[in-house]
């Protein structure tokens, strides 16, 4: 069921619901450039225990573009999800950006959740300065010439994205991500900082990093295991968007963790 939406600022969010209408609640949220359409292994295999909750990040996908956006906005955006669709307590996966938002989740909302799982993601990603200029090129350029070299980000030599569906599927959605919604997540992302802050969390977490991810490594997983107290990491033989390189080491994983705190 794709419903739409409206946030605490008055603007509309693209949600999907899936799965068992009583069973334990999983939301999936998706990463820079993409949609909620990127989750559709996990969705396939989970909404045969679960409710599944996807939806597009705001600039993003069917999502309102909203100016002057930070990262505490796109957690909010989960807490308003979640209130509209009277869900009182979920399990939390995030990719990337999607990540972030997890961290930022159970920093200053952990009640509302039985646990996070933060993929392919880092406390600080990248630098300000990168995060500003590329923002800058897109809001003059749009975001064609990301398009072109945006294989080499999400996906490892090791994966042949040019024959897989979803792959392609993937990138489309970055060539048709709204210019201004791109670069609002690219400046929400330069001014985010949590590596003094996800000490505080304390509800089951997961960490997942692709052995080959470029962007955020392996070390980001790291330190944010050795940061969270109630942490574990996984490392997935694949670059920055694992749970499409290897679904199913992805799903295993994430099933394993989340039957592990039921």
């Amino acid at each position: 069921m794709n419903i739409t939406m409206t946030n605490r600022q008055g603007k509309c969010l693209a949600v999907q619901i899936s799965g068992q209408e009583n069973a334990p609640v999983i939301v999936f949220s998706n990463s820079l450039g993409t949609d909620k359409g990127m989750w559709q292994p996990q969705v396939a295999a989970f909404e045969q225990h679960f409710k599944v909750v996807t939806y597009d990040t705001r600039g993003h996908g069917h999502s309102d573009v909203i100016e002057h956006t930070t990262v505490q906005n796109l957690a909010e955006d989960v807490i308003d999800i979640l209130n509209g669709l009277n869900i009182e307590k979920a399990h939390f996966c995030g990719i990337s950006m999607g990540g972030m938002t997890a961290l930022w989740l159970g920093i200053h909302h952990s009640a509302r959740f039985h646990s996070i799982t933060v993929a392919n993601s880092a406390a600080k990603i990248w630098t300000a300065e990168g995060w500003n200029a590329r923002a800058d090129a897109v809001t003059e350029n749009g975001v064609a010439d990301l398009v072109k070299t945006t294989h080499t980000r999400w996906f490892s030599e090791q994966f042949d994205y040019q024959h897989d569906a979803l792959a392609q599927r993937t990138i489309q959605s970055l060539a048709t991500t709204p210019a201004l919604g791109y670069a609002e997540s690219c400046r929400a992302l330069a001014q985010a900082d949590l590596s003094n802050e996800i000490q505080n969390i304390h509800i089951p977490t997961l960490v997942i990093a692709g052995a080959f991810d470029p962007v955020t490594t392996v070390a980001d997983g790291i330190f944010m295991q050795q940061q969270i107290q109630n942490s574990e990491l996984a490392v997935i033989d694949a670059s920055h968007l694992s749970n499409i390189e290897q679904p199913e080491l992805f799903n295993q994983t994430l099933s394993q963790f989340i039957g592990s705190i039921q």
